[in-house]
C-alpha cells in the first residue's frame, strides 16, 4: 500500500491493567460475606429473633438484591477502584462525597472492630480447649485484649506491605465453605434422625417483627459482599460483563448457606439445661456456632474454630485493607490532612493512614461491646448503601445512554426508591436494637460534617474528568490497522518508533503508543494516577516523534499491580492491535525461553505480528541478513527487513541446508517460496533496494549464520519455535546467535491462525494451572520497585524482558 497521508492526530488516556477473572471476583465476594459475620453474629442475632432468624436471613437477601442491582450496574458502567464512594462523588454534589468516604472510612474499622473481637474469642476457645487461662481474667476483658492484640499485628503486616494473595484467599474461601457445608449436613442429618427437633422451632418468632428486623440489621453486614467487588472494579478482566455476574452468583451462593445455617443451628442442638436453643445461642453469643456444631458435627468444635480463625483474620486483614485505602484516598483528594496521603519512602505503604484506621479498630474493640461493634458497622454501611441509590438515580439524569452499561437494572427507578426505603428503615430501626450505636453513629458523623465544613470544603480539588472517559479516547471499535509500542525511555525507543510509524504508514494504520506503571500491592492501584505525570514526558516524546513522521498516533497510561507483559497483552486485547514492536536486551536466564520470560509471555497471550528489536540498533542500516528456515516465516521477516533498510541498502535472504541437500527436490521448492514470499514482501516497499537469495550448506544452522553475520548491520531471525524440551537441552538458538553476533538482532514473530492459536490458549492454559499446582508461584513485584525500572529493563532501554 501506499504510505498514509492522514494528518496526525493523537490522545492520551489512562488505564489499570485488568488482571481478576470472573471466579476470583465472585470469591471475593463470597470471601467478604461468608466471613467472620456468619461465624460471629450467628448467636447473637439468634437472641434477637429466636428461630424466625431463618426469616430475617431470607428478608436481608430480599432487601439486598435491590442494592445489589445498583451495584451491578454501576459497577458495570463506572468500573473503577473507589465503589459506592466513587459513584457517590460522581452523582451527588458538595459534601456527600466526603460524608460517603468517611463514613465508608468508619464503617470498615469498626467492621475490622467486630472480627478482632471474634478472633479474640474464637482464640480463647481454643486456649480453654487446652485448660490455659490468661491471668485469670473475665471472658469479656480476654477477648478485648487478645482482639486488640490481633489488630496490633495485623496493622504490622500491612505495615510491612505484605497482602494476601488472589490464590489464597481463594483456598480460605473455599475450605470456610466446606466447614460450613459439613456444619449444615451434620445438622440436617441430626434433625432427621430426631423430627421431635422441629418443635424447636415454636414459637417461631418470640420478639414478633422487632425482633426479625433488629437482627436484620445487625446480620447485614454479612451481606455487603458486593462493595468489597466494585471496590476492585479496574482490576477485573471483562468487568461490564464480570462484575453484574460476580455480585449476582456470590448473593446466590450465600444467601442459601446463611439461611441453611440458621436453620440447622436452631433445629439441631439440645441445650440440655431446658431452655430455648435461641436462648441457648443467645446465651454464648460470638461463640455460639462453634458452641453448637460440638454437639452433633464430627470434630465440630475443632472446625468451626479453624474456621472462625481463618474467617476472623482473613476478615480483618481486608478490612484493615480497605479502610486504610478510604482514609489514604481522602488524605490524597485533600479532604483528610495530607499526611494521610503519604507513602513511607521505603515500605511504600500508607503509615498515616494505617495508623489512624488502626485507632479506630482497636478503640471500638475495647471500648464497645461487640454486639454494639457490629450495630454501628452495620448502620454506616447501611446508610452508605442508601446513599449508593440514590446517586445511581443522579448518576442516570447526568449521564444518560453516554455510559456504556454490562447490566442494567429493571424498573428503574422503583428498585432504588426500594433500596433507599429499605436501607433507611432497618437503620432507624437499629435504634431500638442497640441505641449506643446510633450515638456513636451521630458524633462520627457531627465529627465529619465539622470536618468537612471547616477543613475540607475550602481544599476540595476540582474533578478534571469523570471516570468513564479516562482512557477512553482511543476507541476499542477499530477503524483500521494498529501498530503499538510500549516505550519506557525515551532515548531508546526511537528505532522501535521508526519501524512502527513505517508499518502503520504502509498500512495506512495508526500508532498507539503505552507506557506501564507499575504499583506497589499495597496501595490501591488508583494511587497510581498520581505518578501519570512522570509518563508524560515519555508519552509526549514518542507522539511528537510518530507525529513528524505523518502518522496518527495515540498514547495511553497504563497502571499494574503485575508485570509489565500483562499490561501489553492487555491493551493487543482490547484495542485488537496488529502489529507489536518491542525492545529485547539479547539475553536470558531461562534457558527455556523461547526468548525471555516476559517476552514470551506476550508472544504466547496475544495474538498479532511482533517485531522484537535488540537495544544497540539505533536506526536505518545499509546491510541486512534474513536467514530463512520456512518459506511462511519469510515474508514477514522479509518486510521487516525493507523497513530497516535505507534507500539503496542491501538485503541478503540466506537459506541453510544440511550438507549434501541444496540441490535436493525439498530445498529448491523451500527456495523458489522463499522468492514468491520475497516478492509479495517487497511489493508494498517504496525503497529501492538489492535483494539476493542464496543457499549455504552447513551441519550446525546456527554457527554458520554467525559466520555469515560478519559485515552485517541487522540481524533478522525468526523467533524460535522449538518445544521447551528442544530449548533445555539444546538451548535458546536465538539467543546464542545475538550472544555472538557483532551486529544488533531483529526477532520476528508471525501471527498464528486463529484455529491454532485458539489451540495453543487451550494448552497454555493447562499448563499454567499444571505449574500453579507444583508451587510455581509467580513473585510480585518488591515494593522498592521503582516504576522506570520496572518498564524499562535493567539497563534503562525498552526491553520488557528482565528475566
Amino acid at each position: 500500500m501506499t504510505p498514509a497521508t492522514t494528518a496526525p492526530a493523537h490522545a492520551h488516556g489512562t488505564q489499570l491493567a485488568r488482571d481478576l477473572t470472573l471466579f476470583d471476583i465472585t470469591m471475593i465476594g463470597v470471601g467478604a460475606m461468608i466471613g467472620a459475620g456468619i461465624f460471629v453474629l450467628t448467636g447473637i442475632a439468634a437472641g434477637a429473633a429466636g428461630p424466625a432468624l431463618i426469616l430475617s436471613f431470607a428478608l436481608n437477601g430480599v432487601v439486598t438484591i435491590f442494592t445489589a442491582m445498583v451495584y451491578a450496574e454501576l459497577g458495570s458502567a463506572i468500573p473503577e477502584a473507589g465503589g459506592g464512594y466513587l459513584w457517590v462523588k460522581e452523582g451527588l454534589p458538595g459534601g456527600n462525597a466526603f460524608l460517603a468516604g468517611w463514613m465508608s472510612w468508619f464503617a470498615h474499622a469498626v467492621a475490622g472492630s467486630l472480627y478482632a473481637l471474634g478472633f479474640g474469642a474464637y482464640f480463647h476457645l481454643m486456649l480453654q480447649g487446652f485448660d490455659l487461662t490468661v491471668f485469670g481474667l473475665e471472658a469479656a476483658v480476654v477477648h478485648k485484649i487478645l482482639g486488640a492484640a490481633v489488630a496490633v499485628g495485623f496493622l504490622y503486616i500491612n505495615y510491612r506491605g505484605v497482602s494476601e494473595t488472589g490464590l489464597a484467599g481463594n483456598i480460605v474461601t473455599v475450605a470456610k465453605l466446606v466447614v460450613l457445608a459439613v456444619f449444615v449436613g451434620s445438622g440436617v442429618l441430626q434433625i432427621w434422625r430426631h423430627p421431635e427437633f422441629l418443635e424447636k422451632f415454636t414459637p417461631f418468632a418470640p420478639h414478633g417483627l422487632a425482633g426479625i428486623f433488629s437482627a436484620m440489621g445487625l446480620t447485614f453486614i454479612a451481606f455487603e459482599g458486593y462493595e468489597i467487588i466494585v471496590q476492585a472494579g479496574e482490576e477485573v478482566k471483562n468487568p461490564r460483563r464480570n462484575i453484574p455476574r460476580a455480585v449476582f452468583w456470590s448473593l446466590a451462593i450465600v444467601v442459601p448457606i446463611y439461611i441453611l445455617v440458621a436453620f440447622v443451628a436452631m433445629g439441631a442442638v439440645e441445650p440440655g439445661t431446658g431452655e430455648a436453643t435461641w436462648q441457648w445461642l443467645s446465651k454464648h453469643a460470638e461463640l455460639g456456632l462453634a458452641e453448637a456444631a460440638r454437639q452433633f458435627m464430627p470434630l465440630g468444635a475443632f472446625l468451626l474454630l479453624i474456621g472462625g480463625l481463618l474467617s476472623t483474620m482473613s476478615a480483618l486483614n481486608a478490612t484493615t485493607f480497605s479502610s486504610t485505602r478510604v482514609s489514604f484516598a481522602m488524605g490524597r483528594d485533600r479532604n483528610l490532612p495530607e499526611a494521610f496521603g503519604t507513602i513511607h519512602p521505603t515500605r511504600r505503604t500508607p503509615v498515616v493512614a494505617l495508623v489512624g484506621s488502626g485507632a479506630i479498630i482497636i478503640g471500638m474493640a475495647v471500648a464497645v461491646p461487640i454486639q454494639h461493634v457490629a450495630a454501628a458497622a452495620d448502620i454506616m454501611f447501611l446508610l452508605l448503601f442508601l446513599q449508593v441509590n440514590v446517586a445511581v438515580m443522579t448518576i442516570r439524569k447526568k449521564y444518560g445512554d453516554k455510559l456504556d452499561y454490562g447490566y442494567v437494572m429493571p424498573f428503574f427507578p422503583i428498585v432504588p426508591i426500594i433500596g433507599i426505603l429499605t436501607k433507611l428503615f432497618l437503620a432507624l430501626f437499629m435504634f431500638h436494637y442497640s441505641p449506643l450505636a446510633w450515638y456513636i453513629t451521630l458524633g462520627w458523623l457531627a465529627a465529619g460534617a465539622a470536618i468537612y465544613r471547616w477543613y475540607a470544603r475550602p481544599r476540595e480539588r476540582e474533578k478534571v474528568v469523570t471516570p468513564v472517559l479516562a482512557g477512553e479516547m482511543i476507541s476499542r471499535k477499530k477503524q483500521r490497522y494498529r501498530v503499538l509500542v510500549p516505550v519506557a525511555n525515551p532515548a531508546t525507543a526511537k528505532p522501535l518508533l521508526a519501524i512502527a510509524a513505517r508499518v502503520a504508514q504502509i498500512e495506512g494504520g495508526e500508532v498507539i503508543v503505552v507506557h506501564t506503571l507499575t504499583v506497589p500491592y499495597q496501595l490501591p492501584i488508583g494511587a497510581g494516577r498520581g505518578l501519570v505525570h512522570q509518563a508524560r514526558p515519555v508519552i509526549d516524546d514518542a507522539t511528537r516523534f510518530i507525529d513528524k513522521q505523518n502518522v496518527p498516533s495515540a498514547a495511553l497510561v497504563r497502571l499494574s499491580h503485575r508485570d509489565v507483559w500483562q499490561s501489553i497483552v492487555d491493551t493487543i486485547e482490547e484495542y485488537r492491535v496488529d502489529f507489536v514492536v518491542m525492545g529485547w536486551r539479547g539475553r536470558s536466564s531461562d534457558p527455556t525461553a523461547k526468548v525471555g520470560s516476559n517476552l514470551d509471555k506476550v508472544l504466547e497471550k496475544a495474538n498479532c505480528n511482533a517485531v522484537i528489536v535488540q537495544s544497540p540498533l539505533e536506526g536505518s542500516v545499509r546491510r541486512v541478513l534474513v536467514p530463512v528456515a520456512l518459506p511462511s516465516q519469510g515474508q514477514l521477516m522479509i518486510q521487516v527487513a525493507g523497513l530497516l533498510a535505507l534507500d539503496g541498502g542491501e538485503i541478503d535472504v540466506l537459506h541453510v541446508a544440511p550438507p549434501g541437500e541444496s540441490q535436493s527436490n525439498q530445498t529448491v521448492a523451500t527456495l523458489s517460496e522463499i522468492k514468491a514470499s520475497l516478492e509479495e514482501a517487497m511489493a508494498g516497499n517504496g525503497n529501492q533496494l538489492r535483494v539476493s537469495v542464496r543457499c549455504v550448506e552447513a551441519a550446525s544452522p546456527v554457527e554458520e549464520i554467525i559466520c555469515q553475520a560478519e559485515g552485517y548491520e541487522a540481524l533478522i531471525l525468526g523467533a524460535s519455535g522449538e518445544g521447551w524440551l528442544t530449548r533445555k537441552v539444546r538451548g535458546n538458538r536465538p539467543q546464542q546467535i545475538a550472544d555472538r553476533v557483532h551486529c544488533p538482532v531483529v526477532l520476528v514473530s508471525r501471527k498464528t491462525g486463529n484455529l491454532k492459536f485458539g489451540v495453543q490458549t487451550f494448552a497454555d492454559f493447562f499448563r499454567d494451572l499444571d505449574a500453579k499446582g507444583h508451587g510455581e508461584v509467580q513473585k510480585r513485584p518488591a515494593p522498592e520497585t521503582k516504576d522506570h525500572e520496572a518498564a524499562n529493563g535493567p539497563n534503562g532501554t525498552n526491553s520488557i524482558d528482565n528475566a
